[in-house]
């Protein structure tokens, strides 16, 4: 599954000037940065509430490839400017954590 199918598969905004279409290895939801730290797999995407330039540096530090941030959260744009120096793709969806996980399980757990 690449980027443009979760963008296209949650209707979410591509919010970042950055966009590589890449292909995905699976998705990881949390909102404690450091669980996603320990947690996440290399070249998959985060799903969180998380909406700040933090969350990028811990995709940085963990090759996450894209941000899924939920429940239409504002963007400030210092995260928007770390996600495109970083070359990480942000999403954003009106939907909750839970919703966007279900959607995308499938894809993955084959």
């Amino acid at each position: 599954m690449t980027i443009r199918d979760v963008a296209h598969t949650l209707n979410a905004e591509i919010a970042s000037d950055i966009f590589d279409n890449s292909e995905l290895s699976g998705a990881y939801t949390s909102d404690l940065l450091s669980d996603v730290l320990a947690n996440a797999k290399d070249g998959g995407a985060l799903i969180t509430i998380q909406a700040h330039k933090n969350t990028v540096a811990v995709a940085t530090l963990v090759n996450i490839t894209v941000i899924i941030i939920c429940n239409n959260r504002p963007l400030p744009e210092d995260m928007i400017e770390a996600a495109n120096n970083e070359a990480i793709t942000i999403l954003r969806t009106h939907e909750n954590q839970f919703t966007v996980s279900g959607k995308l399980y499938n894809f993955f757990e084959k």
